[in-house]
């Protein structure tokens, strides 16, 4: 039987098995995560930029569409870097520290983002079905609260993820069959009872996921009535427009979530897991920014005007 390893002692280091599967495609498959990156970071820091740069991008929604980009940006850069460099070293090694780094830096993230995608829900509502009163109700220092509330519910859950995934010993192989340290997949390595844990984990998971779906759900509903009540028919269109984008991004962040999140661990496999963390750590991060960007005039508006300002 093979020795426990303690964790706080003699482990110091898990092993990375990575994205690849060394296969003669590697190379390919490798410039296109690459590329996705790439899109990804260029794509939300420009509409960082944009937010910042153009005053009438200064509302609540561009606050909190820059905070869902600060996020996504800090997914991506958590996991792709260090994929990219064992790859490219051909070493496999993460330390302690940076494999609980990633493990709370990915769940603070997903957590966070599935209360933001609930206030933005919760924003639009207001705009649309309370106008007048809006201005006073969404307030700056109101939109500060929610974004924060928003960090540290997902920082709350990543805080005791860490903290209970490294109390548990770890036997024999430490190589995660995964390409970044996640959560089950550390929690196959260890030769303790985590059954309780990760019922605990997929308990939570229900109540992150679906809470926040509901709180969108609702909104959109009453957005959508109040919507389809108005007289103006470019009014209609303007509403539907930014709705339109907010859904669209919901859609792809709960369709990666609920893949990765909501099966149980005995219908978990290291490929599914491995598929599912590609779509929200590299894809949805990519196309967030396109969808807001290309479907809203006002983000268009304020790129041209920056690229004039630029002289392109």
């Amino acid at each position: 039987m093979a020795e426990p390893l303690g964790n706080h002692s003699s482990l110091s280091s898990f092993i990375l098995a990575g994205l690849f599967s060394h296969s003669p495609y590697d190379s390919f498959f490798f410039s296109l995560v690459l590329l996705a990156f790439g899109a990804a970071v260029v794509g939300n820091i420009l509409l960082l930029m944009l937010i910042q740069a153009d005053r009438r991008l200064h509302t609540p929604m561009y606050f909190f569409l820059s905070q869902l980009s600060i996020m996504d940006l800090t997914m991506t850069c958590t996991v792709v870097p260090k994929m990219a460099t064992n790859f490219l070293s051909g070493g496999k090694l993460i330390s302690l520290g940076g494999c609980a780094s990633q493990i709370f830096f990915v769940v603070t993230v997903g957590g966070a983002e599935c209360f933001l995608l609930a206030v933005m829900a919760y924003d639009r509502y207001m705009a649309v079905c309370h106008p007048l009163r809006y201005p006073v109700l969404m307030n700056w220092k109101a939109c500060s609260f929610l974004a924060m509330a928003s960090w540290m519910g997902g920082m709350a859950d990543s805080v005791i993820d860490v903290g209970v995934v490294f109390s548990f010993p770890y036997c024999g192989s430490l190589e995660v069959d995964h390409f970044f340290c996640e959560v089950p997949a550390l929690l196959r390595l260890s030769c303790a009872d985590t059954s309780l844990f990760e019922d605990l984990i997929y308990a939570c998971c229900v109540v992150m996921l679906l809470l926040p779906l509901g709180v969108i759900v609702a909104s959109y509903a009453r957005v959508l009535a109040t919507v389809m009540r108005m007289p103006s028919t470019e009014g209609k269109q303007k509403a539907l427009t930014t709705c339109s984008s907010h859904l669209a991004v919901v859609g792809l962040y709960y369709g990666g979530a609920i893949f990765s999140y909501m099966p149980r661990a005995s219908a978990r496999t290291p490929l599914g897991d491995r598929a599912t963390s590609i779509f929200y750590s590299i894809v949805t991060p990519m196309f967030n920014p396109l969808i807001y960007s290309l479907r809203n005039r006002e983000v268009t508006s304020a790129l041209k005007k920056m690229l004039e300002r630029w002289g392109m």
